[in-house]
């Protein structure tokens, strides 16, 4: 391949296709009612101000097939 044809390519889809990929990205971000798992996640450093986590709890899975092994441990 020559570079004026990939220099042409970058210019025009490749860019097309980035614009496309950052509007998909800013959309996905701001979509309806994630605002609570956003806050949620923005909160995780804060949980455990007072006390340290109790032990195991970093391993810890919402899980039902990782909760039956924490359980049985």
């Amino acid at each position: 391949m020559d570079y004026h044809i990939l220099r042409e390519f970058a210019d025009s889809w490749a860019l097309l296709s980035l614009f496309c990929v950052f509007v998909f990205v800013i959309l996905w971000v701001f979509r309806p009612g994630v605002r609570k798992v956003h806050e949620d996640v923005a909160s995780i450093p804060f949980r455990h101000e007072d006390k340290p986590a109790p032990r195991g709890a970093s391993a810890a899975r919402t899980d039902e097939g990782h909760s039956r092994q924490e359980a049985s441990r």
